[in-house]
């Protein structure tokens, strides 16, 4: 195509829009800016082009025939109450056309406390399902042949407890683990960036994953050691070129700590796995599982593997949470199946998609057999799995491919520039540049400028009426109790004694598998916690600072009227009383998701507020201590993991036993509706939903706390 031709179209699209037709280019958070036309010339000097699937650097695919030989893999995340209510629904769904599994466990499990412990009070059965012990493993998989099922454990923290637990739980099924297939997550790294569900300090944590990697390699040949996982960093803000670099410079981090570890690249490199999100921006996440696959071929060089498979990647995928909305629910299956044709057209392995009532409560039975269908529909009714890489030569996707891959590998660069990924996350960099791009489109949707259907507009003014899952948390627990007790009298003290003792030892002198040790401790019913206590005894527990960013919201909202006069009233309030109006936003229990928080900290600091961010994972009453010990206005507590019926009450309790009712409890994050009444009969002065505005939301706290200083 000529350069006349070009202009003569740019002449033309002027004429239309009344504008320059450079006006029309979209400048994304990643830095691309995409063009309105692409044309031949933009794909002129791709380096990648010309490749077929099946081969380096995988590009257009890992396997040959892709979908059209076997469609991906549908595998729904799932769990919640106990092992009999989970299981019950996993024999559903796989009944339904469910190829699968993908177990969610509960906070407490996460973060290797046994359900009888007090810090978990509120989080047992919650957002998973609980397991405490190989008991209720057997129970998870009852019925269902491990030696058929390919099941996938999203799994940090307690890891090595849980995969050791699934072990002895197949063996007692009568499956060999040699013939167990599926994929542990093992993917601590993001979580000292993002999702917060650790438990030992880095250099503990990455010996644990190397001692996995080498354990699953000698002794379980179909499973996947490692999900390298840049889901939740997307969930947490991160923009797609840095949930691309900073997943991939995890991998690197973890192949390097095998090697380290004595094994040869080929022994591990093709059962290691990756997990992306899938947003709302549908040709450029399509584009971002082709650069993916292109840049870890590149990576993979390095280490000069002889085996093809050790160089491809091979990725599971979910469809955002974050692109669900609490206000017009039902627009979520809608973002939901563009989400999941992105991740087909893209080349996912397996796919998750979110029931569109997940921005509210767990998923009822009904909401997760819709967002079943979807899939079920994608693979039968579309066309999409009769054609390889069906985008493929498109001018837009293979220069968004380029891009992407570009500026990834710059980021890559930087990464190894400060040591690699565990010195990077040392420094802090990755965490810090997902809060900014978090806080960036945070403002971006409170201003309009990002638009989200029934959200910023388009906005119905009633509200949807549907139904939700509600966890009976007091029983769950008291039932998780019973089994462990009844566990604790059964298993023989002088074996579990030895195989504990053992454990530790491999834990304090380095010698031996921890993995190795670990099955043999929940053979003899050990339990989460116990197994988990004895790392502990040597490794410790990891403890974050909170840091948050600043400037970032105020300056992207300086032109918002309502952001100014907010900012105004601010003003004048501190010269009234003399004293900025002072937060604490506070995260009770083990939730670690701690976006929403870090959001409005940093927003809340840029309007006027005197900020506290409160560590994570505390109890009401030490979250209530340090209100009080800062002598702050308000208690403002981000509730992501349907703890809030217990831990909020808790809170306020906690207030008033220690003379300090004054001081003003709000909450936000995922509650349902339904819950709203219930948390301000219980002494909650304001619920805010997702969705919620942060100006909007900040104006509420304003005026609750001027309420406040009236009556002192």
């Amino acid at each position: 195509m000529s350069d006349k031709t070009i202009a003569d179209w740019e002449a033309l699209a002027a004429r239309e829009v009344k504008a320059e037709a450079d006006t029309l280019t979209w400048h994304t958070p990643e830095g691309i800016d995409v063009k309105p036309l692409y044309t031949e010339a933009d794909t002129e000097n791709l380096a990648h082009l010309g490749t077929l699937p099946g081969f380096a650097p995988f590009t257009r695919g890992p396997r040959a025939t892709m979908y059209a030989g076997r469609p991906w893999t549908i595998r729904q995340y799932a769990g919640f109450s106990t092992a009999e209510e989970s299981n019950a629904f996993y024999r559903k769904a796989l009944a339904a056309g469910q190829k699968g599994l993908s177990v969610a466990f509960d906070l407490a499990t996460h973060r290797g406390y046994d359900s009888d412990h007090p810090r978990v009070t509120g989080d047992v059965g919650k957002a998973g399902v609980a397991i405490d012990s190989v008991e209720d493993m057997k129970i998870l998989f009852d019925r269902i042949p491990l030696e058929e099922m390919s099941v996938s454990m999203t799994m940090n923290g307690a890891v090595i407890p849980i995969l050791a637990n699934f072990i002895v739980a197949g063996e007692e099924q009568g499956v060999s683990r040699a013939a167990l297939s599926g994929t542990i997550q093992n993917d601590i790294l993001k979580e000292f960036m993002v999702r917060n569900t650790y438990i030992y300090p880095p250099e503990a944590s990455m010996r644990i994953i190397a001692d996995i990697i080498e354990f699953t390699a000698k002794e379980m040949p179909k499973f996947n050691s490692i999900s390298i996982s840049g889901y939740h960093m997307q969930e947490a803000g991160a923009t797609l070129v840095q949930e691309l670099a900073f997943t991939l410079a995890d991998g690197r981090e973890y192949v390097r700590a095998a090697i380290a570890k004595g094994l040869d690249v080929d022994e591990f490199a093709g059962r290691l796995s990756f997990f992306f999100a899938i947003g709302m921006n549908f040709f450029m996440e399509a584009a971002k599982l082709r650069a993916a696959r292109l840049l870890w071929s590149r990576i993979m060089a390095e280490f000069k593997p002889k085996k093809a498979s050790s160089s491809m990647l091979r990725t599971h995928c979910q469809t955002s949470g974050v692109s669900l909305a609490e206000q017009d629910p039902y627009n979520n299956i809608i973002r939901t199946a563009y989400e999941a044709m992105s991740a087909a057209l893209g080349g996912t392995q397996s796919l998750h998609t979110n029931s569109f009532d997940e921005a509210i409560a767990l998923p009822t039975e009904f909401s997760a057999r819709i967002a079943r269908n979807t899939q079920l529909i994608l693979q039968h009714e579309t066309g999409v799995t009769k054609v390889v890489d069906p985008l493929a030569g498109s001018y837009y996707v293979e220069s968004l491919t380029s891009e992407l891959a570009e500026k990834a590998w710059a980021l890559i660069d930087e990464v190894e520039e400060l040591g690699g990924m565990t010195r990077a996350i040392d420094t802090g960099l990755p965490k810090r540049l997902i809060e900014e791009a978090a806080t960036r489109r945070q403002a971006a949707v409170d201003r309009g400028e990002e638009v989200i259907v029934g959200v910023n507009k388009y906005r119905l003014n009633e509200e949807a009426d549907i139904e939700t899952l509600d966890i009976d948390n007091k029983a769950v627990r008291e039932a998780q109790i019973r089994r462990l007790e009844k566990t604790r009298q059964l298993r023989d003290p002088q074996k579990w004694a030895v195989a504990i003792e053992a454990l530790k030892a491999v834990a304090m002198t380095g010698k031996g598998n921890l993995l190795a040790a670990a099955v043999e401790a929940a053979r003899a019913r050990a339990t989460v916690g116990e197994i988990s206590d004895a790392m502990r005894e040597t490794f410790g527990d990891h403890s974050a600072v909170p840091e948050v960013v600043a400037d970032i919201y105020g300056p992207a909202s300086i032109n918002d009227p309502e952001y100014q006069m907010l900012v105004g009233r601010l003003k004048a309030q501190v010269q009234k009383s003399g004293k900025k109006p002072k937060i604490l936003v506070a995260k009770l229990g083990q939730d670690g998701h701690d976006r929403g928080a870090k959001v409005i900290a940093s927003a809340f600091g840029d309007i006027g507020f005197e900020v506290i961010a409160g560590p994570l994972f505390q109890t009401p009453d030490e979250a209530a201590d340090l209100a009080i010990g800062e002598k702050v206005d308000v208690i403002g507590v981000s509730s992501l993991a349907a703890g809030h019926k217990t831990l909020m009450p808790e809170l306020v309790d906690q207030l008033k036993a220690k003379g300090a009712d004054n001081i003003i409890v709000v909450c936000g994050g995922v509650i349902p509706r339904k819950d709203y009444q219930f948390l301000q009969d219980h002494g909650v002065a304001a619920v805010f939903g997702p969705g919620t505005n942060v100006v909007d939301a900040a104006r509420a706290v304003l005026d609750l706390a001027e309420g406040r200083l009236r009556n002192e």
